[in-house]
């Protein structure tokens, strides 16, 4: 793939720089965050995870110069900031794109509800490991849609005597508990195939 000419060269080691002065914990950090970075785009149902979070990169590679000299605060929240951009141009993306609908390519439809199956199985496990206040609250958490989602959301926070952004990183965590336990369960079961 051709480099992308609008990306400076030294991008990268700034962006490392930023993530932390110590060359081996930026790098780490930068691991972690292209981790964390796949796994928002695919839980948001993104078509291509991996791309879309080399297009976070690319985007934050471009501005890095100009951001890092005013941004205050975790340069995580940055790229998590770019990843939520990216999620809401995504549909406009897959309008853009060819489709696969008139070719002659078997549906692996069965492996398809195999695999749903088993991911609600896995979820479903998951949810009774976690204790009942965490599983309730993730469970209200992703109750509603739009609107009605918001509000309830800040209805939560306020019967919680918490912050909308207190409630938020409670959810993130009890979410990544689950992914883990969720990923841990599925590689059990295909395991056993």
């Amino acid at each position: 793939m051709a480099r992308d000419k609008s990306i400076p060269p030294k991008s990268f080691e700034e962006i490392l720089a930023w993530l932390n002065p110590d060359r081996d914990e930026a790098a780490n950090i930068y691991v972690q965050l292209r981790n964390d970075l796949t796994k928002i785009f695919a839980w948001n149902r993104c078509a291509d995870p991996e791309g879309l979070t080399d297009e976070a990169f690319d985007r934050v590679s471009r501005k890095v110069y100009e951001v890092r000299q005013n941004f205050e605060g975790d340069p995580k929240l940055f790229f998590y900031g770019v990843a939520r951009n990216l999620i809401k141009e995504s549909p406009k993306r897959v309008k853009k794109q060819v489709s696969l609908v008139d070719t002659d390519l078997p549906a692996p439809e069965a492996v398809e509800d195999e695999s749903a199956k088993m991911r609600e199985e896995c979820l479903h496990l998951c949810l009774q490991k976690l204790g009942a206040e965490k599983r309730q609250l993730i469970l209200d958490y992703y109750a509603k849609e739009k609107q009605a989602k918001i509000d309830h959301r800040t209805e939560m926070a306020r019967q919680l005597g918490i912050s909308v952004e207190t409630l938020r990183v409670r959810v993130h965590r009890i979410r990544g508990t689950l992914e883990t336990c969720i990923e841990r369960c599925l590689d059990r079961m295909n395991q056993k195939k």
